[in-house]
């Protein structure tokens, strides 16, 4: 009987600690639960819309802006390819539409939600400049306000045209006044740490071109690499 006596004494403290402890637990969860979430980042969208013939380089670009990192060879895009990049408040999507013949006619259909157009031409195609050209007008008489961006690619070759001629065989002129233009030279060469210096200082300039507020057109063919030929381009890659 005293044995007796003694578990029901034990078994109420027990019960007693039971439903003072479990109940401030239960609260605690409830709380918790109630709890606004811990606040999260908000970030302005934008979008890079990368177009260019099929070859010219624009997923290998993507890469080393993404990353940071360039890469030997790259697979051809044949639709889409993105990738993403944070920048002090921005999360700005890398959006790049294969460059086949097929392809091409729905490029203007992504213009909508683009922020900036990337341009890559493959500097040592000049049999296909014409072609480039041509697909380059054809976007942007659809898209009047865009700024542009031609990455005159593979600059690195001894055979890649350089900057000037770039400029002519595409035309640039006729539409300067008309939009924020500017021209680089580019490859995804390394710099012997697995970096492209050119393409980081791409990513530089887009980053600072989406931070700023849409102004008037300017002219960006007078960027001082535009008046240099690939002989002298080599050296900073």
């Amino acid at each position: 009987m005293v044995i007796g006596a003694a578990v029901a004494a034990l078994g109420s403290v027990l019960f007693i600690a039971w439903s003072r402890y479990f109940p401030v637990q239960r609260r605690r969860r409830r709380c918790l639960a109630c709890s606004p979430a811990t606040e999260q980042v908000k970030y302005l969208d934008r979008q890079i819309l990368v177009l260019g013939l099929d070859g010219a380089g624009k997923s290998s670009i993507i890469h080393a802006i993404s990353t940071n990192t360039t890469r030997s060879s790259s697979a051809p895009t044949h639709g889409f390819n993105s990738a993403q990049i944070i920048h002090q408040g921005l999360r700005i999507e890398l959006l790049e539409v294969g460059g086949s013949q097929n392809l091409r006619t729905y490029w203007s259909q992504y213009l909508k939600n683009a922020n900036v157009i990337v341009f890559v031409v493959d500097s040592t195609d000049n049999k296909r400049l014409h072609l480039a050209r041509q697909e380059l007008h054809r976007l942007l008489h659809e898209a009047p306000d865009l700024p542009l961006m031609v990455l005159a690619n593979k600059q690195d070759q001894n055979t890649a045209l350089c900057l000037p001629e770039i400029h002519s065989e595409l035309s640039l002129h006729r539409i300067t006044g008309e939009r924020e233009v500017t021209l680089l030279g580019t490859s995804a060469v390394s710099d012997g740490a697995g970096h492209s210096t050119r393409l980081q200082t791409v990513k530089t300039l887009l980053e600072e071109r989406l931070h700023r507020p849409k102004g008037p057109a300017q002219n960006g063919a007078n960027h001082p690499q535009a008046t240099q030929c690939h002989t002298s381009l080599q050296n900073d890659g």
